[in-house]
């Protein structure tokens, strides 16, 4: 079941348009704060920035509204203005700033560059309209600088529109091949897509980057690429979102999503996983259980065009798998707790301007300086929160007195030890902290440009366009 302001949402992701300002609201300690600008819209063009607090909009108090209701106040026919007055750090006065609304479009690509000599990269964050012509002029741009080789990265990519995964694939895959069917219990109801144009390029080598949240549209990209042996895998199994929903209009604006029939890609296999938990929040731990109980039950065995082994139930796997990068509790607690952000907000207000994205790098000077102001910041462990709970408990069922002076020496000794990590975890919180800094002066492009250096798939699908005979090797059957 859909709300009306879910059915919104959901208009926009499919979309990939929406009247509005182009700022992305979020929650911190109970206070409206823009969380993400989208350049070239008013909100970025009208000097608003990242951790600002909105405390009025049209005249309106925002104190204690829901992010929906702010989001809504937010949006509008292009065309209209908006009254914003916003609370920024290091200035005193509240600022003021009336803005157009425009359409937004959303960026399908939301970065593409070259990142060595001949090697591209794309990053494809949805596939609402327009994905596939995004992608295209992307390739068109990269081969213009001479690039002989494309990372396509489809990772946290939740899907879109089934039409625009279908063009992605002919851009690589020639036309006449089919690309997904579907089926459900009404055998009358069964279709298969195919490509419809010559491909766009067949031969350059392509590493597509998949991780557990790349879901439905990109899977089919992910698993028809795989399928037809075009190109490598890289990094974790798929979501396996395979399902086909359908709406239908309630009253009230409200609608209904039904599913209706599943995917099958070209081998024959379903991408949908077995004992599928659909919860994108769930537990990291939630997750590996997940997949290991799944692979017991994906025992049918299907082929790639080229007779490679491929097997259904778990999402798409990679041919090459990446170890997922586990943070340090300390890096954790950083971020969770807003402490990250807050110092880029800081930073931001005491530099008018950084380095390039690519060129930026934290100094040690300047971690120094961020470790210092973290001095009067409360950084808590996960695991601070049970102490205090049984230090209570000990108090309340009135322990003897040793044992709660070992819980507030343990509480002191883990205060020691966050002093400590910060040391020890300091070049992971500082590639973290540093990522954070630039997306404040270059958005998300610029993040993303940053982050490319220290990616582990990314790294990974380089060193194998660097031994082709190895890639060559993945795409055949082994012997």
């Amino acid at each position: 079941f859909l709300t009306e302001e879910d059915a919104e949402t959901l208009q926009t992701f499919t979309t990939g348009t929406y009247g509005g300002i182009g700022a992305i609201i979020g929650k911190r300690k109970k206070k409206a704060i823009i969380v993400m600008l989208y350049k070239d819209y008013p909100a970025y063009q009208g000097g608003l920035r990242v951790g600002d607090e909105i405390c009025q909009i049209n005249g309106e108090d925002m104190t204690s509204k829901s992010i929906t209701h702010i989001s809504s106040l937010l949006k509008g026919m292009p065309g209209t203005a908006v009254q914003l007055s916003v609370i920024r750090y290091g200035v005193e006065e509240v600022l003021t700033f009336t803005l157009p609304r425009e359409e937004v479009m959303l960026q399908n690509v939301l970065y593409y560059g070259k990142i060595q000599v001949d090697i591209g990269y794309i990053r494809l964050a949805n596939f609402s309209t327009h994905a596939a012509e995004e992608v295209k002029d992307a390739v068109e741009s990269l081969k213009g600088e001479n690039i002989q080789k494309l990372i396509l990265d489809l990772r946290g990519n939740p899907g879109g529109i089934l039409e625009e995964a279908i063009k992605v694939v002919n851009l690589f895959i020639d036309q006449g091949c089919t690309v997904v069917s579907t089926k459900s219990k009404v055998a009358t109801s069964a279709e298969s897509y195919t490509t419809t144009q010559p491909a766009y390029d067949k031969k350059i080598p392509i590493v597509v980057l998949i991780d557990q949240k790349s879901a439905s549209a990109s899977e089919i990209v992910a698993g028809v690429i795989q399928d037809y042996d075009r190109g490598v895998l890289v990094g974790k199994s798929t979501l396996g979102k395979g399902l086909i929903q359908t709406t239908r209009p309630l009253r009230y604006n409200t609608q209904l999503k039904l599913t209706t029939s599943k995917y099958y890609i070209p081998s024959g296999r379903s991408i949908q996983k077995v004992d599928h938990n659909d919860n994108y929040q769930e537990q990291e731990q939630e997750d590996e259980d997940n997949i290991e109980k799944t692979t017991e039950v994906a025992s049918e065995i299907f082929t790639t065009q080229a007779g490679r082994q491929v097997y259904e139930g778990n999402g798409v796997a990679p041919d090459i798998e990446i170890e997922q990068v586990v943070l340090a509790p300390i890096t954790v607690s950083l971020i969770e707790q807003g402490l990250i952000f807050d110092y880029a907000t800081y930073f931001q207000a005491s530099n008018k301007y950084i380095e390039p994205a690519k060129d930026f790098v934290l100094s040690a000077t300047q971690y120094k300086e961020f470790v210092a102001w973290l001095q009067d910041k409360e950084c808590v462990y996960t695991i601070e929160s049970s102490m205090d709970q049984l230090l209570q408990q000990a108090k309340d069922e009135s322990y003897k007195a040793n044992i709660q002076e070992q819980i507030v020496l343990l509480k002191r000794y883990t205060q020691v030890q966050k002093q400590q990590d910060l040391q020890a975890f300091a070049a992971e919180i500082k590639q973290i902290l540093q990522e954070e800094i630039i997306a404040r002066y270059y958005c998300q492009e610029g993040a993303i440009e940053a982050m490319l250096v220290h990616d582990p798939s990314v790294q990974s699908a380089c060193m194998l366009f660097q031994d082709m005979s190895q890639y060559d090797g993945l795409l055949q059957v082994a012997e």
